[in-house]
């Protein structure tokens, strides 16, 4: 099952397009392009208010597991 997550990765300030953009399969510009024309054609309120409520319900994309993720960076220095 496909699930909507905010993007961890393909983000510009919480990874609300991003997640949207991955979800629909688009382009994650076409996604915040449209963004910026709703929120323009709707004197910018409603456009803030459902970013912010999106942003609010949807939930962080779940860590890949790439061992650099999981901890600090191994200590390669030879001393």
């Amino acid at each position: 099952m496909k699930r909507l997550y905010r993007s961890r990765t393909d983000k510009k300030l919480a990874g609300v397009c991003g997640g949207l953009a991955t979800y629909f399969n688009v382009d994650p510009t076409l996604i915040r392009a449209g963004y910026l024309l709703f929120s323009v054609f709707s004197a910018g309120f409603p456009g803030l208010l459902a970013y912010i409520v999106l942003y609010c319900i949807m939930p962080e994309e779940p860590d890949a597991g790439q061992p650099w993720q999981q901890g600090p960076p191994p200590n390669d220095h030879f001393t």
